[in-house]
């Protein structure tokens, strides 16, 4: 009890210091906990976003969970297993974590030949077949159409049913008259009546899981009735029963996603146990099943990408516990000369980090919850939307990271004190008195080290993207590294400890090429600055880490996030991009087939038949779409892709794209600076001749061809026309010029067969020629909005001037689903949070380091002022050390940070499928992330000066004196 007293004293001497411990253990347990807490936040939201596209794809619940089982008629154990699974089910139907909307239980028997039992009343002709159905609580979600309810017991041995009003078509009868089920299996025959029609009494219901008209071969009598005459009284022969499950999906989490999983597994077992055929249909489970490859690639992804910012809470723990322990060097040097052992001296240094990450671990989970928060409103790097709040939840996991952190933290923090307890008294006061010549990483060439293992990691990188090019492989075949993440970090770390290697000699030569002419107090800063560089390096390298981390996140995030915009735009080709119907003479596409075998069958009994039907279009009116409201520009776009490129004997498929050069050149989408001149040089270059056209620089290599080289462009069943080239493009909006993965050509020759990846082609020319001299086909409408403009006004406005939409494309709304991506919303949020993070600490350690290193100063100070130093001289000296320390470090820091960007960022195209990166991956740095970057780092340093001078300020000659006699 006295040492835990002696303890908790000691941390009270060192509140400041202490409180500085513990606010980045705080935020250590708070980011890491941030891990599993913003995993499942993200994927809770992917989830139920998933689900409900499910429901509007399928227009089925996914909610369901129904069950079959096909009885087998021999099996006199049947009516047994149907019990116990009705109990069975209505107990597992808790076990999914989601609440019960419905339970419903349905039977149905073997289908029966039906006889008319009064003949006059209905055709005695017609062939007629239903079975016996019965649904438990059907009566409360019917309305009848027709007739009565039926009663719910045999009327004069005649069972009363319900039926749908397709059946009154399918067994060609009306309503009461009564039908006998007679088969040589029964001992006596069974009477069925129809007395009422019924309907679904609400559309939305849950209740129903087949559509009514799917029973018009069945009777639905009283559950109850089925299921005593002839589930127990054997009547007649029951062949399935079903039991249907909906459960309320929007109250699924990740953690009842287990339950759902467990529970079929449960319920696939007992089902399996006891009839030999059953089936299962549950809409969500095939969702279910990839959320947890996605959650453990996304917790791959955020400890991938919060590794820089361990790296500095670690750094920033290290360094604040150094100067603990700097300040308690030498009482623990005493207590060894003492006698105190180093388990004891460790014992109470393990108590003290205890004390502090019990509060961390309480605390820091919360406070990750908060930042999951922040993290869900971020749509880029420091940029904050309103958008709906992620469901942020406590979790073990949560709690489980934190104490992870903790322990870690545990051990960092204890670094120092086995350091100094190597040290005794006698030792201690040595090194007190010297100075050291270099630190430990350079001294044993940490910092070199740091830059070929990441210059190492970034070559391996280039060698797997190239690999990727040229195999034809996608991203996703190779696995998310995050060596990826790391190497940027240890760059950063590595080239600032490197720059600030020459830092000290570039001070040196600075004071004495002016030493003759720099004033006191600019000699005296340049003295300062100069001999403690060491010193300093802490704050220096803590500053070059922040600096160079926000440049390298801005830049990553910004990256990513406008490469995946200018891969939408340029894969639509514009705003909006559609297919609109012609009217045509084809025949149906349901005729489509028997038409194909009739030809080849005339064909191979008459070689002179005639040519194949060619279809006739329509053009609809094009001059709507230019006149619609939000439509700022539209244009016609012709893609014809299994066109025929003939030159000489040479015969190739191509690609051909038929445009009005200026409506397409306003309506398009194009990257700046994609091609060697602007698109609108090229569209005026084709302009002037009909017959001119643009060829991709693929088609040029392959086949030789030039400016003023002619070619012959047709496809089948079309005669081609002669088409001039006039320019040679490598990249062209909606077109991609890289290969497929199956885009091969094998050839063989006497070597034997060699395979080569084959590129696509691509032709540019003019719509009206193409249209006059090879033959008018449906083109597709490009659509260039304005910038309010809204999609759905856009489709409501085609809609009502009559116009059918075949196939759509809309850039605006796949960008807004881009951006909900799980993975780049994780970018976005753990970039920006991590930046944020780094800034605080910095700030902290910015401040607690001055703070500490000019109260030791303060004899120094007070003999300045003695000797005549101005209260402002003083404080020009202090802002000079602040230029030379941190504002060397800030520009050490953005040049670290912008050389970083430009070759690791492009890294992050493995996180892209490069085949499908078109147009090319491309690094993006935006002004406003460094103005937004460059205002809080000054804002940070100003607050800094301002305490700066704040305790300078009230520095008392007298106090100083004293102190140094002391």
């Amino acid at each position: 009890m006295a040492l835990f007293i002696m303890i908790l004293r000691k941390m009270i001497n060192n509140k400041w210091l202490e409180l500085s411990l513990l606010f980045g253990l705080v935020l250590s347990v708070a980011l890491t906990s941030t891990m599993p807490i913003y995993t499942n936040a993200i994927l809770q939201r992917l989830l139920i976003q998933e689900l409900q596209q499910l429901q509007t794809s399928s227009s089925q619940y996914p909610g369901i969970y129904w069950l079959s089982a096909n009885l087998v008629p021999e099996d006199k154990q049947k009516n047994e297993k149907i019990s116990e699974t009705d109990e069975f089910l209505n107990k597992a139907s808790h076990r999914f974590g989601l609440p019960v909307q419905q339970l419903v239980r349905e039977r149905s028997t073997e289908r029966y030949g039906l006889t008319p039992a009064e003949p006059d009343k209905v055709d005695i002709h017609i062939q007629r077949s239903a079975d016996f159905s019965a649904i438990d609580g059907m009566e409360k979600h019917i309305r009848l159409v027709d007739g009565r309810l039926p009663e719910k017991e045999p009327v004069n041995g005649v069972y009363e049913a319900l039926v749908v009003k397709e059946a009154l078509t399918e067994l060609g009868m009306v309503l009461n008259t009564v039908f006998t089920i007679q088969d040589e299996n029964m001992k006596q025959p069974v009477y069925v009546k129809p007395v009422g029609v019924f309907d679904r009494k609400d559309y939305t219901d849950l209740f129903w899981y087949n559509i009514p008209s799917s029973y018009k071969n069945s009777f639905l009598i009283n559950f109850d009735l089925f299921e005593k005459e002839f589930t127990a009284g054997s009547k007649l022969t029951i062949q399935s029963s079903y039991w249907y499950l909906a459960l309320d999906y929007s109250k699924m989490s990740l953690v009842s996603t287990n339950d759902f999983i467990d529970a079929h597994r449960t319920i696939t077992a007992h089902m399996e146990k006891r009839y030999e055929t059953h089936n299962t249909n549950a809409p969500a489970l095939q969702t279910l099943g990839a959320y947890y490859v996605k959650e453990a690639n996304l917790r791959l992804m955020l400890w991938s990408l919060n590794v820089p910012v361990m790296l500095m809470l670690a750094f920033y723990l290290y360094m604040v516990a150094n100067l603990i322990t700097e300040r308690q060097k030498t009482e623990i040097a005493v207590l060894r000369s003492r006698g105190a052992s180093r388990l004891q001296i460790i014992f109470s240094y393990v108590v003290e980090g205890l004390v502090l990450g019990t509060i961390a671990f309480f605390i820091g989970p919360y406070f990750g919850a908060f930042l999951t928060k922040l993290l869900g409103a971020s749509s880029g790097f420091l940029e904050f939307v309103q958008r709906a709040k992620l469901e942020v939840e406590l979790n073990r996991d949560a709690f489980l990271y934190g104490l992870i952190a903790v322990a870690s933290s545990l051990v960092m923090t204890l670094i120092p004190v086995f350091l100094a307890m190597r040290v005794t008294i006698v030792g201690q006061k040595q090194q007190s008195a010297r100075q050291e010549k270099s630190s430990f990483w350079h001294k044993y060439f940490i910092d070199v080290m740091l830059i070929g293992i990441a210059l190492y990691g970034l070559n391996n990188y280039k060698t797997r993207i190239k690999e990727l090019l040229s195999l034809g492989l996608k991203s996703g075949d190779l696995k998310v590294d995050p060596l990826l993440f790391l190497i940027p970090a240890l760059f950063i770390l590595g080239m600032g400890l490197f720059i600030l290697r020459f830092y000290p000699w570039f001070m040196r030569l600075v004071f004495k090429v002016g030493r003759r002419w720099w004033p006191p107090s600019l000699y005296s800063t340049l003295i300062q600055v100069s001999r403690s560089t060491i010193q300093y390096q802490f704050i220096m390298v803590f500053l070059i880490i922040t600096i160079a981390t926000g440049l390298f996140s801005a830049s990553a995030t910004r990256t990513i996030n406008k490469n995946t915009a200018d891969k939408i735009h340029y894969s639509a080709g514009a705003d909006i991009t559609m297919q609109i119907r012609w009217e045509n003479d084809a025949p149906p596409a349901i005729l489509t087939g028997l038409m194909e075998e009739s030809e080849e069958e005339s064909a191979d009994s008459n070689a002179d038949s005639d040519a194949p039907h060619k279809t006739q279009y329509t053009e609809p009116s094009f001059l709507p779409f230019t006149q619609l409201n939000g439509v700022e520009h539209a244009a016609k776009v012709f893609n014809k892709k299994d066109a025929i490129y003939t030159r000489g004997k040479t015969t190739e498929d191509i690609q051909l794209m038929g445009i009005e050069s200026k409506q397409f050149g306003e309506t398009a989408w194009m990257r700046d600076r994609l091609l060697d001149h602007h698109i609108n040089d090229y569209l005026n270059l084709i302009a002037r001749n009909p017959s001119a056209v643009l060829i991709s620089k693929s088609m040029a290599e392959e086949y030789g061809l030039k400016p003023g080289d002619t070619m012959t462009l047709g496809w089948e069943g079309v005669e081609g026309a002669q088409f001039t080239v006039y320019g040679v493009i490598d990249y062209w909006p909606s077109w991609n010029p890289n290969p497929g993965v199956n885009d091969t050509v094998t050839t063989t020759t006497k070597q034997g067969s060699t395979t080569k990846i084959k590129k696509p082609n691509l032709v540019i020319g003019h719509l009206p020629y193409i249209q006059n001299n090879l033959a008018l086909e449906p083109y597709e409408v490009w659509l260039k909005l304005k910038p309010e403009a809204s999609s759905q006004a856009v489709y409501q406005a085609i809609v009502d001037h009559g116009y059918e939409i075949e196939s759509l494309r809309d850039a605006k709304q796949e960008l807004i689903k881009s951006i909900k991506d799980p993975f780049q919303m994780a970018i976005n949020g753990v970039m920006t949070l991590g930046f944020l993070i780094s800034i605080f600490i910095c700030f902290f350690g910015f401040l607690l380091y001055w703070v500490l290193s000019l109260f030791a100063r303060t004899l120094q100070f007070g003999i300045l002022r003695a000797m005549g130093i101005s209260f402002f001289q003083l404080i020009l000296m202090l802002i000079g050390e602040q230029i030379l320390i941190s504002g060397a470090a800030i520009l050490i820091g953005i040049l670290t940070g912008n050389l970083a960007s430009h070759l690791f960022v492009p890294l992050f195209e493995l996180s892209f499928d490069p085949k499908t990166q078109v147009p090319p991956f491309k690094v993006t740095f935006d002004p406003r992330d460094q103005v937004r970057l460059y205002w809080i780092v000054t804002m940070m340093i100003a607050i800094g000066l301002g305490v700066l001078g704040s305790f300078v300020s009230r520095i008392r000659i007298h106090q100083a004196v004293k102190l140094g006699e002391d």
